[in-house]
């Protein structure tokens, strides 16, 4: 099998391997689709393709989440990794709160294979707004959910069942998560029959909480220390943002 080469400066190759193996992984992409009758690629090193190319093969538009949000997922992803704060880099979850929680707007993407692995309902705080959320906070108590990148911690069991601690990594927006208890957990409020309904999901105390009947099944796939963003087109934080901005 004949192989392509692509030509690339002498800076870039170096800016590319300079990472972890695993932004290797997450940027081996298919140039082709015919793989019958055409030569393939096995690896492509182009980082600014590599969200466009996700994109279209796991058909995330198809679902229901924008480019600009995964734009966005993928720019903090691949800085997260290249300053050592993701130990697996295998999936990167996205939870779109540009969406009415009428939509199943929590995505757990496999960047390796680019396949989505999980899309579902996700609630946001009670005082961040009824069926969207529109206010976002940073403090105790204030019942509203939080933006920005986390990475996922160990897992408990405490009144909601199996429950996923998720660590802030942006100081002002999210750091303070761990300090207010946000975690990943399970929820009655949370289903597929309010959605039917036209009632829009219930509300936590600031948690992306999910579904209960799907809770172990997404806390055990990415549990410790995988990446999720929390992402809505809210200025102060898309401005703000050291990760997005850097």
């Amino acid at each position: 099998m004949k192989k392509l080469i692509f030509p690339i400066s002498l800076g870039f190759l170096c800016s590319s391997f300079i990472t972890s193996p695993a932004v290797f992984s997450a940027n081996r992409l298919t140039a082709m689709n015919d793989r019958s009758s055409r030569p393939t690629v096995s690896f492509f090193p182009v980082s600014a393709d590599a969200a466009t190319t996700i994109y279209n093969d796991t058909r995330l538009e198809q679902f229901g989440l924008s480019k600009e949000a995964f734009d966005y997922a993928w720019k903090g992803y691949e800085y997260l990794l290249e300053q050592h704060k993701i130990s697996r880099s295998h999936y990167l979850s996205v939870c779109d709160f540009s969406q009415s929680s009428r939509k199943k707007r929590f995505y757990i993407i496999d960047v390796e294979n680019h396949k989505l692995v999980t899309q579902t309902y996700v609630a946001h705080g009670r005082n961040s707004g009824a069926e969207y959320a529109n206010r976002f906070s940073n403090t105790p108590e204030s019942l509203q959910s939080c933006l920005g990148f986390f990475i996922t911690d160990n897992t408990y069991t405490g009144k909601h069942g199996l429950s996923l601690r998720i660590n802030g990594v942006e100081p002002g927006y999210n750091d303070k998560a761990l300090m207010r208890a946000i975690v990943i957990h399970g929820a009655d409020y949370v289903n597929e029959a309010r959605a039917k309904a036209g009632d829009f999901m219930g509300r936590s105390w600031g948690c992306p909480a999910v579904p209960k009947q799907e809770a172990n099944s997404i806390i055990n796939t990415i549990k410790n220390g995988t990446c999720l963003f929390i992402y809505h087109p809210d200025k102060k934080y898309l401005l703000g943002s050291k990760i997005l901005n850097g």
